[in-house]
């Protein structure tokens, strides 16, 4: 592509007539395949590249060519991808700061400062933000900091916009589904987690927190949702706890032995768990 791109630069530049193209023409020419070599670069830094090297690229780039947006961008996701997210913070603020900021630079300021733990800074950046700008990303952020305070009708009515506006909705139906469950609403944790594993059937994280609420009911079968045999012996192990905490010891070694035997070689933790139940009765 690159060949055929400078080939026709030269063809033009020949077929100019007897005056020449002027150096800055040639250069400005240059400069414009550059740019479009360099924005593939960038994608690839953003993308596939390993994060620490992608913030070097960006801070030498920033560092060459600084005031320009697009790699004060980069920066800032590339500090995010490397979990520096106090320097992210920082980042994405410089970006803000910039006369060609725009709104979705301001939640990903907000989603810098949850992940460092800012919420009240998450919180103050989002209301900068007209209501009018409505993202899945800007609702999902609004939910989980409506969480964080315990407001849980406007953490609701931010979760369920949020999970209109995507067509994936997983990761947001598991935090509303976990948000449930730590309120006590055990059966509408269960609905939002089943959803959660629907859209997205790998989502460990959403069928151990089923497993917890459907526990919390003392539901203590495990849920009829794909699993591979480690994660079955995982689940397994973890409602057991679950049971044994409510006091209902027997079921719960009857869960951990089921766990180790379904899967004894990749699951000890059950195994041990048994072991020292038996020791405790023993005692």
């Amino acid at each position: 592509m690159r060949h055929s791109i400078f080939l026709t630069l030269a063809a033009t530049v020949a077929l100019a007539g007897c005056e020449p193209a002027g150096d800055a023409e040639v250069e400005r020419a240059l400069k414009d395949l550059n740019v479009v070599d360099e924005t593939n670069l960038n994608d690839i830094f953003l993308t596939v590249g390993d994060p620490n090297e992608a913030v070097s690229y960006f801070s030498k780039a920033n560092a060459n060519d600084p005031g320009r947006i697009d790699l004060q961008r980069g920066l800032a996701k590339s500090l995010v991808r490397a979990k520096r997210n106090a320097d992210a913070v920082v980042a994405w603020q410089q970006v803000v700061g910039h006369e060609e900021a725009e709104n979705v630079d301001r939640v990903d300021l907000a989603d810098a400062q949850i992940r460092a733990n800012k919420w009240d800074d998450a919180a103050a950046t989002l209301n900068t933000i007209p209501p009018t700008y409505e993202t899945f990303k800007r609702y999902s952020l609004e939910a989980v900091i409506a969480d964080s305070k315990q407001q849980w009708e406007k953490a609701d009515s931010f979760y369920e916009t949020a999970v209109g506006l995507t067509t994936r909705p997983a990761n947001t139906y598991n935090n509303w589904g976990y948000s449930k469950l730590t309120r006590g609403e055990y059966r509408e944790a269960e609905r939002l987690l089943l959803d959660s594993i629907r859209y997205d059937p790998t989502s460990f994280s959403a069928k151990n927190n089923l497993v917890q609420a459907r526990g919390a009911r003392r539901q203590y079968t495990l849920p009829v949702v794909p699993m591979t045999q480690v994660e079955r012996a995982e689940l397994l192990h973890n409602l057991a706890l679950t049971a044994i905490k409510q006091n209902d010891v027997t079921t719960g070694k009857s869960l951990l032995a089921e766990a180790v035997e379904t899967h004894p070689r990749f699951f000890p933790e059950a195994s041990r768990a048994l072991d020292a139940l038996e020791n405790n009765v023993n005692n």
